[in-house]
């Protein structure tokens, strides 16, 4: 993890904390099965920012303004929040065409949480596609 994420993150109540270093894993874990190259991780926006070069830029915070969940952000001029509403609208909460909203009090869902991932960390390949080649 970088020095700026790492430090970032201890910045966090611990609850929130251990909940965005599982979404972190996850990200990492996800790129790393899909073989898209290194994970850059900085800093956008002041949130934790993870690239790869095939994929979009996919970002996470937490807000003291709702202080119960956690977000999941992708870039708002992409397919990517409309792709997911259509598959996982029934299992998933969004805000907008800008992020997942992940309660702190229920368990990730990773099933569809990588899902979302795997398609955002190739979102370059598979922009052209319907549904994006889901």
């Amino acid at each position: 993890m970088s020095d700026v994420v790492s430090l970032h993150l201890d910045q966090y109540p611990d609850q929130v904390r251990v909940r965005l270093l599982e979404l972190r894993d996850l990200i990492i874990r996800t790129a790393s099965k899909l073989e898209v190259g290194e994970v850059e991780q900085t800093l956008k926006w002041g949130e934790p920012s993870f690239h790869v070069k095939s994929g979009s830029p996919v970002r996470m915070d937490w807000k003291e303004k709702a202080p119960d969940q956690y977000y999941l952000f992708f870039n708002c001029k992409t397919r990517l929040i409309e792709t997911f509403k259509e598959l996982y609208r029934d299992s998933l909460v969004f805000e907008g065409n800008r992020a997942i909203v992940l309660p702190l009090s229920e368990p990730l869902p990773e099933t569809a949480v990588k899902h979302c991932l795997q398609l955002a960390l190739r979102y370059h390949s598979v922009k052209h596609l319907p549904l994006l080649g889901a």
